[in-house]
C-alpha cells in the first residue's frame, strides 16, 4: 500500500493537482503492479515566501515566473 507525499507550492490549481495525482497513481500502479484503490497520494502545500535556496527566498529570487498578490494587513 504506497502513501506518497508531494510537496508542491501552493499556487496549483485544484486541476492541475488532479493531473498529477492521477499520474503518480498511474506511475505506481504500471511500476509496482499496485491497484489503484490501494495508493494514497497526499499533497504538502507551502507558500513560496516559505522555501528558501542558498538564502534567497523563492518568491523573490523567481518573482518574474509566478503572480503572487498577498494583501497584508
Amino acid at each position: 500500500m504506497p502513501f506518497i507525499t508531494i510537496q508542491i507550492a501552493e499556487s496549483h490549481s485544484i486541476e492541475l493537482k488532479r493531473k498529477l495525482m492521477q499520474a503518480v497513481t498511474h506511475a505506481l500502479v504500471s511500476t509496482l503492479g499496485t491497484k489503484p484503490e490501494w495508493v494514497t497520494v497526499h499533497i504538502d502545500k507551502f507558500e513560496r515566501e516559505n522555501w528558501v535556496v542558498g538564502g534567497v527566498m523563492h518568491s523573490d529570487k523567481h518573482s518574474d515566473r509566478h503572480d503572487e498578490k498577498t494583501v497584508k494587513s
